[in-house]
């Protein structure tokens, strides 16, 4: 799908309204990690450069349709001139003739869009409202794409419209992993539960040459194989699902890899006695946490002969130590071939991105969403009304 990007749009003398994700940690009336608002920085920067003043538009929490002080985006104004640079000036009731009034250069946030329940109704009301402060709008949070909300998709419907920088960046390596990939593609798709991802596995059967499939889900997928799981995280009511998913996969010529060796505790905490299994050998008393060595040496293989990575939720439990070792092997070595620009490697969703940070690979992969449920319903194959309002 082709979208405009700033540098489509005219916008010397305009007031750009510019959705922004900046909904940030915060401790103690201070951002505890300013992730989100150094990734803005690119896109108000070329809006400044090219003449335009930008607006900000943005959520923060889920304050449910009314004001709440303790959600008030004024708290990120100290994190935002940090990073800009510059004074941000902060409004809590906006009209046209006070945007008018701001000096070119200004650098205006709108308080909380959240704090209308006509925000997440896509109510046409506030969208005109949104829309009469600014001449042009820029959708720079792709987070909040898979949201048909006013400041979202009602405002782009109402004004000559563009993706920001983050955003055109996501879309472009979203595009490069799963629209009109390098092949082969291979997946990796972990965490715990199938059922929160069989639109996911659906999609990606049909898309890419092999699909790895970890974590929890793995052990669903090994149970309804007539393997013993032990007392195992496992869905074995959805095993008809887990089987029709492998049938599937093998019409569309799509390689499955699950674990074929495994560790297994009987107690899930740090540095828990472990021992590593084949994968059929998992005890009456045990616990599946990891995928063993092996299982990471058939992954890295796959590595090897792929041109593009996918990447969504971690190999084992990843978050205590000895069972983060599948994971952080594992995205090492993506991590590795991408630097040396053998490996087109696209990654997201919350565990990812702290797997990834954990393992020390994320700095090489190409590009890392911070999307979350954005990212995943791309993934999923659907539309995400906040992108097709851009088109």
């Amino acid at each position: 799908m082709a979208w405009k990007t700033l540098d489509d749009m005219d916008l010397a003398g305009k007031r750009v309204l510019t959705r922004v994700d900046i909904n940030v940690p915060v401790e103690n009336g201070a951002v505890t990690d300013a992730t989100r608002i150094e990734r803005i920085v690119p896109t108000i920067t070329d809006i400044l450069a090219k003449g335009g003043t930008p607006i900000l538009l943005a959520h923060f929490g889920r304050p449910k349709g009314k004001p709440n002080p303790e959600m008030s985006l004024r708290i990120t104004v100290p994190a935002l001139e940090a990073a800009l640079g510059r004074s941000v000036t902060f409004v809590e009731r906006p009209s046209r003739e006070m945007i008018d009034d701001f000096p070119a250069d200004a650098v205006v946030l709108i308080e909380n869009t959240r704090f209308s329940a006509m925000e997440e109704a896509n109510d046409p009301q506030m969208a005109q409202f949104l829309a009469s402060l600014g001449d042009v709008f820029c959708n720079d949070a792709f987070s909040a794409a898979h949201r048909a909300h006013a400041s979202t998709t009602g405002v782009a419907q109402l004004l000559p419209s563009c993706a920001g920088r983050l955003m055109a960046a996501e879309l472009s390596a979203l595009e490069s992993a799963l629209g009109t990939p390098k092949r082969p593609v291979v997946a990796v798709v972990g965490g715990a539960k199938v059922l929160t991802k069989l639109d996911l596995l659906s999609n990606l059967i049909d898309k890419v040459d092999m699909l790895v499939i970890g974590g929890g889900m793995a052990n669903t997928f090994l149970a309804a194989q007539g393997i013993d799981v032990g007392k195992s995280l496992c869905e074995h009511d959805l095993a008809d699902t887990a089987l029709s998913i492998l049938e599937k996969a093998k019409s569309a010529e799509c390689e499955i890899i699950l674990p074929n060796d495994i560790v297994i505790a009987r107690e899930f905490a740090a540095n828990a006695l472990s021992e590593t299994v084949k994968a059929d050998a998992c005890p009456a008393d045990a616990m599946i946490l990891d995928a063993g060595p092996n299982s990471v040496a058939r992954i890295c293989a796959a590595f090897d002969e792929a041109e593009t990575l996918i990447w969504n939720g971690p190999l084992g439990a990843f978050e205590i130590a000895p069972f983060d070792a599948a994971t952080n092997a594992a995205a090492a070595y993506a991590a590795k071939l991408s630097a040396a620009g053998s490996l087109i490697s696209v990654a997201g969703g919350g565990d990812t991105v702290a797997a990834l940070n954990k393992a020390g690979a994320s700095d090489s992969f190409t590009y890392i969403s911070t999307a979350g449920g954005a990212f995943l319903e791309w993934m999923e194959g659907k539309t995400l009304p906040g992108v097709a309002a851009l088109g």
